[in-house]
């Protein structure tokens, strides 16, 4: 299925990243009603919920499931970010994130050889174990820049797409891309998803990525955690 179509169908989009992003992760799922939920076993310990444009209704039964425990969070994927930021005030959650974009590509855009590096001084590595590829750039036995993707049916999740500070501005962060797209290239790959924070759009719009919808993360906590880089 091409992206534009994927795109008409959000809460469809929003399933298979959830598949992706917690097999990367090795997190358990589960549902909440009709939405996906996912235990961030490595980091909360808590469930998250995911929801495209939850109905009022639907909106206030994952409110106070959320509400059960600080640590929970409930992530929206909505246009109508006002709404919803309305909606968490109303039941007393807290926007702990409001920068981040859901954003799909064509795999037939991206390169599908591996890259290489022009700086001597780093070397790249790339594996894969339990379906989850990783591409790590080292300088000596420093990461530089590191990712991974999983892929699901057609679609090929990219998650933790990241470049240490002392190594940022020099292309890591494409050449990761580039060379984690080589290996999903060895499945059946039609579109690419992940989420975004907002440095991260930038490379990725620059990639040839479109953004699908914003992503509203709430909790009862004052504290939130960046999906992208978390």
């Amino acid at each position: 299925m091409s992206p534009d179509a994927m795109v008409g169908d959000i809460t469809h989009l929003l399933e298979v990243w959830v598949a992706g992003w917690a097999g990367c992760r090795g997190y358990q799922t589960a549902t909440e009603g009709r939405f996906p939920a996912a235990l961030r076993a490595d980091t909360t310990g808590e469930w998250e919920y995911f929801a495209h444009d939850p109905s009022d209704g639907e909106f206030a039964s994952l409110a106070a499931k959320t509400a059960e425990a600080p640590a929970r969070i409930l992530t929206i994927l909505t246009n109508d970010v006002a709404r919803y930021i309305h909606l968490a005030e109303t039941h007393a959650l807290n926007v702990t994130s409001a920068s981040q974009s859901m954003m799909i590509v064509d795999m037939e855009t991206q390169d599908s050889e591996d890259p290489w590096l022009s700086d001597d001084d780093l070397s790249v590595a790339t594996s894969e174990l339990d379906g989850v590829h990783h591409a790590v750039v080292r300088s000596g036995d420093t990461v530089a820049a590191s990712g991974r993707v999983f892929v699901v049916g057609e679609t090929a999740i990219f998650d933790k797409i990241v470049t240490e500070p002392a190594f940022q501005r020099r292309g890591l962060g494409s050449f990761i891309m580039k060379a984690l797209a080589a290996q999903a290239f060895e499945h059946d790959v039609e579109n690419g998803l992940l989420l975004a924070s907002l440095d991260g759009q930038k490379l990725y719009s620059h990639l040839g990525w479109s953004t699908v919808c914003h992503v509203l993360m709430l909790s009862a906590s004052d504290e939130g955690s960046d999906l992208s880089v978390v």
